[in-house]
């Protein structure tokens, strides 16, 4: 499991007003943030085609860290604060270390899907306190770690708090408040009123990405992000399986993933990797403005223009578009990748000579 120091967690049982949980819940909406440019990095790298299943499995995941970036920053403007997320310092510098050193030793980095990347990175990043060792045809996934402190126990931790307080911490601007069923569920993403409202967000942030310590399935019906992932290792579907004492087993339809079908990205791309005038350097710029931009639209979404929401999400298709466009693009023997880095939306973008 990610290890995140109890300090953290200890700082979150010492608050004494709603005020002092603003930073922690910042620092979650931060956490699930970090993991959208790994993620749509491996997605970008698919072949247009190519690895659908791959495809959809991680995009899956991708749209509900979305859901659990605006869920807390539900949950902070409900309680009076201001969610932070159009500057550089909200993105990381890949590669990197998660936010709040959760993962001690674990870098995350921009690079092309592989069952290694979805092992060591992404199946390491949702793993849950205590995972399920479901059998894969022989085999099975590795037994769980030392206990440490996770991500779900500094959620539950935020979750304790809020109880703690009560409604009296239930001050900000229900017009704040960010809901769309063209995007969302109302079931998933609803408005924060009030301490059972921000409790069953949060719990639904967690399960979602671990699961319950019984089953590998959220309150939805849906695989926890963790046992998506592990699909694409095992190359099965995870099923119902009575024949087995866990219910479930790694012995569902085939999910290949090709190596022919996966473009070899730059890893852990930079704009400074490319020189000034080609058209790689262009496109990687266009990228970079157009993920500020979202940011910048999803910023205006969580501070008082729910509406913009609807914004925010058709740049992460034009910014699919744009990483296709970098990907046929070969650059020292791989091929063309974005950065994710912040830029200045309006600095002018330097033409190709």
């Amino acid at each position: 499991m990610l290890r995140i120091s109890r300090h953290f967690i200890d700082r979150v049982r010492a608050c004494t007003q709603a005020a002092d949980l603003y930073e922690h819940l910042q620092a979650a909406i931060k956490l699930e943030h970090a993991t959208i440019p790994p993620y749509l990095t491996a997605i970008y790298s698919i072949k247009p085609d190519r690895n659908r299943a791959v495809y959809e499995i991680i995009r899956s995941v991708v749209v509900e860290e979305m859901l659990h970036m605006v869920i807390s920053a539900n949950v902070l403007n409900a309680i009076g604060g201001y969610p932070q997320v159009n500057r550089p310092g909200f993105i990381l510098t890949y590669p990197d270390s998660l936010p709040m050193n959760v993962g001690e030793g674990l870098i995350v980095g921009l690079a092309p899907v592989s069952k290694a990347v979805i092992k060591d990175t992404f199946m390491r990043i949702e793993e849950p306190e205590d995972p399920i060792d479901f059998p894969v045809k022989g085999q099975a996934l590795a037994a769980p770690e030392e206990e440490y402190a996770t991500i779900g126990q500094f959620y539950q931790a935020i979750i304790d708090k809020i109880q703690e307080l009560g409604c009296a911490i239930f001050t900000g601007d229900p017009s704040r408040q960010v809901v769309n069923e063209q995007w969302f569920p109302a079931n998933e993403l609803f408005p924060i009123t009030g301490v059972e409202t921000a409790v069953s967000g949060l719990t639904l942030i967690v399960e979602q990405g671990e699961g319950s310590p019984k089953s590998p399935v959220d309150p939805e019906g849906k695989l926890a992000h963790y046992y998506r992932f592990a699909q694409i290792y095992e190359g099965r579907r995870l099923v119902k399986d009575p024949s087995v004492p866990e219910g479930y087993s790694y012995s569902g339809a085939p999910i290949p993933l090709e190596a022919d079908g996966i473009w070899n990205l730059v890893e852990n791309s930079k704009a400074s990797f490319y020189p000034v005038g080609t058209k790689a350097r262009r496109l990687v710029d266009q990228f970079n403005f157009s993920y500020t931009n979202l940011l910048n639209a999803l910023h205006d979404t969580l501070n008082g223009q729910p509406d913009r929401l609807d914004t925010a999400m058709g740049v992460m298709y034009e910014l699919k578009l744009q990483a296709q466009l970098m990907a046929e693009i070969e650059y020292q023997g791989k091929q063309v990748a974005p950065s994710f880095e912040y830029a200045p939306v309006n600095a002018p973008i330097p033409a190709v000579v």
